[in-house]
């Protein structure tokens, strides 16, 4: 079923991008896996995925201990402070940076680690007060701070967009985020490159292409209705 899933979900984003004029290989794909076991990971794996998505650290940990080192990982839950240090080093990415003080600590823990953590910002667009994420005008301010910090790398943007059962719907939450990535590089701050919008999801995650995301977290189309119970 993930295999299949998986080749149906490739070939959408396929069309997607063909739409909007775009090559595929500047959208990629990752495999959100959260509460997933780590059979069905390796069966998407098998399909041809190699970038999953983790929204609890204990869950990301847990998968990078016993998959190997071509399974690349992305954290794209709220993180807590008192959780970077079990991040930093085992994710690729860092998609859900929301606050300065968070910032701070990955640079702390990155540099005790003599590494670069790459991070997106991420950014409440449409406003929801049960999503986190900065507001749209505090969005440059977070990046010019964030970006002064040593061992840290800003890599774009990201969203978590409503749920809606109109994809169409959430256009104009994509326009807005892709228009505050090309202000801020318009801007050219020091060690901040907005070449990554990480948005669109299993619902909306075609429209999201046709509006310039790079990066598009599917975890239901390809793995299933989630389990809430593990």
């Amino acid at each position: 079923m993930v295999a299949e899933n998986y080749k149906e979900v490739e070939e959408r984003v396929k069309k997607a991008c063909e739409r909007s004029g775009r090559r595929r290989e500047e959208v990629t794909l990752i495999a959100v896996s959260k509460t997933k076991p780590v059979s069905l990971i390796r069966e998407a794996y098998e399909a041809g995925a190699r970038e999953f998505g983790e929204n609890k650290v204990q869950e990301l940990c847990e998968k990078w201990e016993v998959l190997p080192d071509s399974f690349c990982w992305h954290m794209i839950g709220h993180l807590q402070r008192n959780k970077v240090k079990y991040v930093v080093g085992k994710a690729k990415l860092i998609h859900s940076v929301d606050s300065l003080r968070l910032a701070e600590e990955i640079s702390k823990e990155a540099n005790k680690k003599q590494i670069t953590a790459d991070i997106l910002v991420e950014v409440n667009v449409a406003g929801e007060e049960s999503k986190f994420g900065v507001c749209p005008d505090e969005v440059e301010d977070l990046v010019r701070k964030a970006a002064l910090l040593p061992n840290l790398h800003i890599c774009g943007l990201m969203t978590i967009a409503p749920f809606v059962e109109d994809a169409e719907e959430n256009r104009p939450i994509f326009q807005e985020l892709r228009k505050l990535a090309v202000d801020i590089k318009l801007k050219n701050i020091d060690n901040v490159h907005m070449d990554v919008l990480s948005m669109g999801m299993t619902g909306d995650y075609e429209v999201a292409i046709e509006e310039g995301a790079t990066m598009i977290r599917v975890g239901t189309g390809i793995f299933g209705e989630r389990n809430y119970a593990l």
